[in-house]
């Protein structure tokens, strides 16, 4: 073989050489890394205007806050919006990676880790405003036909007056058909988390909004939470993540302007 055939092949050789050897240490990069976007999570919610709903700015305000704080925790937020029951059960099987809002309840905290409370809500009587009504304990409330939603509870006590026959309750699915029975003489008040009846009110039932106000007693201050799956390997980090940049929102008051920004008309 003539030497400068030769001479190109050991060139050509130890090329390939040098390629192989690269290649046998290469490691792929995720998509996402290459592309210095944050990891993703997966959380699960019910449609509940305007603290969680699939058709508002920025799906709502808690979504709104949620999405932001773990996206100062390092990461990026997708909402999956569910029947209710649905949104329990897949997180609770780990489908997701959180599920959002669910008040505090015994029978949930062998499924769930709970968060530090995400949002305080503000349970109303709504009335008709031709109707004169006061009451300031629940024993005001006796003889009354009230109106309610479907498996809530209104605090231990409000169960208890219940049970006791102190006064009645008729249940529906929605909140919109309780405001259309109470504006029909049905039931005699409603009780509502008052940013929810409001927000229907104005949205669904604009003709009614005219003739319903509400008791400025609170009937209930409820707090809702977060929910990691028990099951799930990052759960309790995630959790620590999100408790510590929760805190740094309230402390700072950024927490409280997504609330002031929903009472001056957002996420409408």
């Amino acid at each position: 073989m003539p030497p400068m055939l030769v001479a190109r092949l050991l060139r050509l050789l130890l090329y390939l050489a040098l390629v192989l050897s690269l290649g046998t240490g290469y490691t792929a990069v995720p998509q996402t890394e290459q592309a210095g976007s944050l990891p993703e999570l997966q959380i699960s919610a019910g449609e509940w205007p305007p603290f969680l709903s699939e058709h508002l700015p920025h799906q709502g305000v808690v979504a709104h806050l949620i999405r932001d704080i773990f996206a100062a925790a390092g990461y990026k937020v997708s909402f999956s919006f569910l029947p209710w029951a649905r949104a329990y059960h897949d997180s609770a099987n780990g489908k997701y990676a959180a599920s959002a809002v669910w008040m505090l309840a015994e029978e949930r905290t062998k499924d769930f880790l709970y968060s530090e409370p995400v949002l305080s809500e503000q349970f109303v009587f709504f009335h008709l405003k031709q109707r004169r009504f006061d009451w300031q304990q629940l024993t005001d409330l006796r003889g009354l036909l009230l109106g309610g939603g479907l498996g809530y509870s209104y605090g231990p006590a409000f169960d208890q007056a219940l049970e006791d026959k102190v006064f009645k309750m008729s249940r529906v699915g929605s909140t919109e058909q309780n405001f259309r029975r109470l504006a029909a003489g049905r039931i005699d008040v409603f009780a509502e988390e008052m940013s929810v009846g409001y927000y229907t009110l104005n949205h669904q039932l604009p003709q009614l909004a005219a003739e319903i106000s509400h008791h400025p007693r609170p009937l209930l201050i409820n707090q809702s939470f977060l929910l990691f799956p028990q099951n799930a390997a990052g759960s309790a980090r995630l959790l620590q993540l999100f408790n510590q940049h929760l805190q740094q929102f309230k402390q700072s008051g950024r927490y409280q302007s997504y609330f002031d920004r929903l009472a001056e008309g957002g996420y409408q």
